[in-house]
């Protein structure tokens, strides 16, 4: 509860009303409590310098509905606020139609995405989110950065406890490279290049030249696959680069294709082997 109240205390300061403030609070702790440093309240000193805080909030519209899927306007608020009312939408679609596809755009940061998975994962619904973002990552060969850390999450209900598998696809996460750098410390491998090209485990060089992809060429495919989706929901291009968060949400019944029994069954059995799961 102190780190929370200290959260609060902080966001309210750089300029999100109370509510808000409460909200990403509750997932910065969060995010600590599960051992992603970078994405607890530290990442609030990130967040007072973006551009985002200095540009007016309105709510999170539809831009654009049907009974199976929505297009939002994020409202430019944070992803940690923006996100939340995705669920709510998916989660309701779902329960009238068996499947969602979300789409949102105009908003930034959503922080842990396997926070926003479990709530639809213990609605009951199986999900798949992912997300582009700006330019951190730097294509194999290629000196300039030009794709997102582009995460891919996957959740499944279980009976007890959800499976969520939760995973970005560049070689380090962009808020690590953040903190590191304030911090004036490298990563434990060379996992980019600087401005030069030459290969570096420096935080701060990675900043000014890019992270590399996980997995070499095929991480490197599933990113820029996952920047195209961005692109589809309203993420902005500018000079050849995405420069801006798109998202894009499938949530469904898995009772469309088996009984929930014979799903919990299963379900328990690979959690009991594998359990919950985030790269």
């Amino acid at each position: 509860m102190l780190f929370r109240s200290l959260g609060e205390k902080a966001l309210c300061k750089i300029g999100f009303s109370p509510e808000e403030s409460t909200i990403v609070a509750a997932h910065l702790v969060d995010a600590s409590m599960w051992g992603y440093e970078f994405a607890g309240l530290p990442r609030i000193l990130v967040m007072a310098e973006r551009p985002e805080m200095k540009v007016p909030r309105k709510p999170v519209s539809i831009v654009r509905e049907t009974p199976v899927s929505a297009l939002l306007d994020g409202g430019n608020h944070v992803g940690y606020v923006s996100m939340l009312r995705a669920v709510e939408i998916a989660n309701e679609k779902v329960s009238k139609s068996g499947v969602a596809i979300i789409g949102m755009r105009n908003s930034w940061f959503t922080g842990r995405n396997a926070y926003y998975l479990e709530k639809i994962a213990r609605a009951g619904y199986a999900a798949l989110y992912v997300s582009s973002s700006t330019p951190t990552v730097v294509p194999p060969g290629a000196m300039r950065k030009t794709l997102g850390t582009n995460p891919l999450t996957i959740a499944l209900p279980g009976k007890g406890n959800p499976y969520i598998f939760d995973m970005g696809t560049a070689a380090v996460m962009s808020g690590e490279i953040l903190m590191k750098a304030m911090l004036g410390e490298s990563f434990p491998e060379i996992c980019g290049i600087d401005k030069e090209g030459k290969p570096t485990r420096a935080a701060r060089d990675l900043l000014e030249g890019g992270a590399h992809a996980f997995g070499g060429h095929k991480g490197y495919g599933l990113s820029v696959a996952i920047q195209a989706l961005g692109l589809m929901v309203g993420s902005r291009m500018r000079n050849g680069d995405v420069c801006d968060f798109g998202y894009l949400l499938f949530a469904f019944d898995p009772e469309l294709f088996m009984p929930r029994e014979q799903l919990d069954r299963k379900s328990t059995r690979l959690n009991s082997s594998h359990g919950y799961i985030s790269y």
